[in-house]
């Protein structure tokens, strides 16, 4: 497929490195939920450059120096579970963020997203936020993610994944063309039961530890 103008794969070569390890079926769950953690934060340094500043001065042991200071509220919505991961990585870089989770699941017969959980306030005061899922497949849960933020108020959204398939970019960048999306890798497709491939497989499984096989 021809990559959208709002999508940026990254190729940073320490993002590739640690993208096969998470790859890996050999990678424990300690393993991959730092390697979620270190790509995590890669693509979020990536997808913060135009984080807005302003002067901030500081004293250094020898004199006063002209800094910057972060002049946005941003907010970090992490698509339970798998999300959650990537959402406290990112936190350690902007310890100030808010964090406001969305609990989403596919249903394995529609493939349509069902929303289960959702404590957002009656009206949003960010001026910038970032959804955090580790795979974009579908596209059904971000798609689903997004349009209830926009209705909450939210217009400067960006998304971030680790892994995404054709289809899912392809509904996202449908649905919400004006919105960034940010990824490690950009794979072949889905299969029959709409997971990614080559993908990593579950990656709320993995990082927990629920594998059931």
């Amino acid at each position: 497929m021809s990559i959208p103008k709002n999508v940026r794969v990254s190729r940073h070569p320490l993002v590739l490195h640690r993208l096969a390890q998470l790859r890996d079926r050999a990678s424990d769950a300690p393993l991959f939920r730092r390697l979620v953690r270190d790509v995590s934060q890669m693509l979020f340094f990536e997808a913060s450059a135009d984080l807005e500043l302003a002067p901030h001065t500081v004293q250094t042991p020898l004199a006063q120096c002209q800094g910057h200071h972060l002049n946005q509220k941003i907010g970090l919505v992490p698509i339970l579970r798998a999300g959650l991961g990537m959402a406290e990585a990112i936190l350690d870089m902007v310890p100030t963020a808010q964090v406001w989770h969305l609990g989403l699941y596919r249903d394995h017969q529609t493939l349509k997203p069902i929303t289960y959980y959702n404590k957002l306030t009656d009206r949003a005061e960010l001026d910038i936020c970032y959804v955090v899922d580790p795979m974009l497949a579908t596209g059904g849960s971000a798609v689903a993610a997004i349009k209830i933020l926009k209705n909450w108020g939210l217009t400067a959204i960006k998304f971030l994944g680790l892994i995404a398939a054709p289809e899912g970019v392809r509904a996202l960048a449908e649905a919400h063309p004006e919105v960034p999306i940010h990824l490690a890798a950009l794979d072949s497709h889905l299969n029959e039961q709409s997971y990614i491939v080559p993908g990593l497989g579950d990656a709320g499984d993995r990082q927990f530890g629920t594998l059931t096989q």
